[in-house]
């Protein structure tokens, strides 16, 4: 019987030191997944603040008017875009 402790006795404190080394993994897995969905929330609020600034740089084209014919145009229709949002908004607001 001593033969066989002897023998369970290592395999016994390798399966120690793997579950010690899968609960850390496991954590670092989970801090990780908690970083990554933190980064991607940055990704999509500098996505938007870069949009608003494009906007904002077109609008001051505009108005210095330095635009060239094919900004001019993309403005415009973005301009005619918001006229139709809001247009069915004031549709909707009156039914």
């Amino acid at each position: 019987m001593n033969n066989l402790e002897a023998h369970i006795k290592p395999v016994n404190e390798k399966l120690q030191q793997l579950i010690k080394k899968y609960v850390a993994l496991k954590k670092e897995n989970e801090n990780l997944k908690e970083e990554l969905n933190k980064l991607k929330e940055n990704e999509v609020e500098y996505k938007y603040a870069l949009h608003e600034l494009d906007q904002k740089v077109s609008i001051l084209k505009a108005a210095s008017r330095q635009m060239s014919d094919k900004d001019q145009k993309e403005f415009e229709k973005r301009i005619n875009q918001y006229i139709k949002e809001i247009d069915k908004c004031i549709g909707l607001l009156s039914d």
